[in-house]
């Protein structure tokens, strides 16, 4: 799948967001290393503290799929400058991921690409236990 394809994935994803506190909707689309693309929406609710980030949906339902190996993300929001994983997302993309590749990207166009090691440089994992 090419980066154009995997992004408008986000964006569909991003449309079946539940967020009806923030209104601030996000879509990823989690490709797998044998070409398969996984997608998730963030999930809200009154509480907030039990909402649930769309990069965090897509790798668990990947992981519930059987997915174990994976190439890149694509997460996208409707803001002008770039939208990175939040720290939860960050721990859970590299402890089940790796260094993927993210790429950021608005409701028009890419707007940052990193390796998650560039977003999580010192990671606790399973090397620390």
């Amino acid at each position: 799948m090419n980066d154009s394809e995997l992004i408008r994935a986000a964006r569909q994803a991003r449309r079946h967001a539940r967020a009806a506190f923030s209104k601030f909707k996000v879509g990823a689309a989690l490709e797998t290393a044998d070409g398969t693309v996984i997608t998730g929406c963030n999930i809200e609710n009154a509480t907030y503290g039990l909402t649930i980030c769309a990069e965090r949906v897509a790798m668990f339902k990947a992981l519930s799929d059987g997915h174990r190996r994976f190439r890149r993300i694509v997460i996208v929001a409707d803001t002008s400058a770039p939208t990175p994983p939040c720290g939860a997302c960050r721990q859970i993309l590299w402890e089940f991921g790796g260094d993927l590749e993210v790429i950021l990207a608005n409701l028009r166009r890419e707007t940052g690409r990193h390796r998650l090691s560039a977003l999580l440089p010192i990671p606790f994992d399973a090397r620390l236990l």
